[in-house]
């Protein structure tokens, strides 16, 4: 696994176990992204009004066979934040009506939703997960206790960004199918850290940042939104929509590709993308969740504290353990700037985390850096 170092322009000073942040993107790909707007910047005209356009169609068809859904249910977006404001703005319910999420979702769109929630007179429920998380069936049953009459919307993570758990959210959707409750899942670290089929999964609308462990440009996301909800959903940003020189094939997908100029380049190298992922990454998928369940037992007993997720089956590439309460509240720069090590720590709920992310150029000799550094911390 060395030899992925040197594909990527990380700096080779630096361990770096934040992957799950902004992702990396390897060399070959990002020569490609900057071919892209090389066009662009050659010949504007042509590739606004034709190139563009091919590009998105190609790569609109190689993410829908990657992710499992049709080719006309894909938005593309820079990021999951957006992709949710956008369903925001358009969902629309009565006062009175409920939201019901987790306490593990992602701190921003909790914010969208709260700010939304107190405009509109909805409420925002985040129903509390006991930790450690131990069954599958316990934490379903612990969450849909949170459903009421009054719920019209479950959004919920895939992968947790602050607590890096696996949710099982089939049979969370399934309930909510059955009671005409919406669907929303939070794909942001799903695409290419586990693999994803949303027909299957049967979701209303499902985003996923490409940028992570797609390894992605950054700034490339996309958004599924299922056939039947493309007539309400609308843009938070008007433009020329079918009087463009987007030739569709809907209305609905002219209405959202085409926001005003930007530079729209990174979306065109997702089939390149998913190929250097089937062929360099998806191989060495399980020497990455092999170093994760490795990394997961030493810092029990390194760190003195007891995991938030008990068995194998709550974590892929990512997993988060709580610190000490009296750790040094400056452990993040410690281990930057006195041992060259990057990695996340987060303030949730009443604990400091540590977050280690791992990816195909990560080796066994970055976790022991890892485990050696916090050891003398500690």
């Amino acid at each position: 696994m060395n030899g992925f170092k040197s594909q990527f322009l990380l700096n080779p000073e630096i361990t770096f176990l934040n992957h799950g942040s902004y992702g990396s993107c390897p060399a070959p790909i990002f020569d490609k992204y900057q071919e892209w707007q090389k066009k662009l910047e050659n010949q504007p005209v042509k590739f606004f009004t034709k190139d563009l356009y091919q590009g998105l169609l190609r790569s609109r068809m190689s993410l829908s066979k990657f992710m499992g859904c049709n080719e006309n249910e894909i938005l593309f977006f820079d990021n999951p934040t957006i992709a949710i404001a956008n369903i925001i703005h358009s969902v629309n319910l009565e006062p009175g009506s409920e939201v019901l999420m987790t306490d593990h979702e992602y701190g921003a769109l909790v914010r969208a939703w709260n700010i939304w929630g107190q405009k509109s007179g909805v409420k925002i429920i985040q129903q509390k997960i006991e930790l450690p998380v131990t069954s599958y069936k316990n934490f379903i049953y612990n969450f849909l206790k949170g459903v009421t009459k009054k719920t019209k919307v479950i959004f919920i993570s895939q992968i947790t960004s602050p607590t890096g758990i696996v949710f099982p959210l089939k049979k969370i959707i399934r309930y909510a199918n059955d009671r005409g409750i919406l669907s929303i899942v939070d794909g942001a670290h799903g695409p290419g850290q586990i693999n994803i089929n949303i027909k299957d999964l049967k979701c209303d609308f499902y985003t996923g940042a490409l940028h992570k462990w797609l390894c992605m440009p950054k700034g490339t996301s996309f958004l599924y939104v299922k056939n039947e909800h493309q007539d309400w959903m609308k843009p938070m940003i008007n433009s020329w929509g079918k009087y463009g020189e987007d030739p569709g094939p809907s209305e609905f997908l002219q209405n959202f590709q085409w926001q005003g100029t930007r530079d729209m380049s990174r979306f065109l190298v997702v089939p390149d993308s998913i190929d250097y992922f089937k062929k360099n990454i998806l191989p060495n998928r399980n020497n990455c969740y092999s170093m994760v369940l490795d990394a997961h037992s030493k810092f029990e007993s390194i760190l003195g504290t007891k995991p938030i997720s008990i068995g194998d089956n709550w974590i892929r590439q990512m997993v988060s353990h709580p610190l000490k309460k009296n750790i040094p509240k400056n452990i993040k720069d410690i281990l930057l700037n006195e041992h060259n090590i990057e990695i996340p720590i987060f303030k949730w709920e009443d604990s400091l985390l540590i977050r280690l992310s791992v990816q195909c150029y990560n080796n066994e000799e970055d976790i022991d850096s890892l485990m050696k550094a916090l050891g003398s911390i500690v």
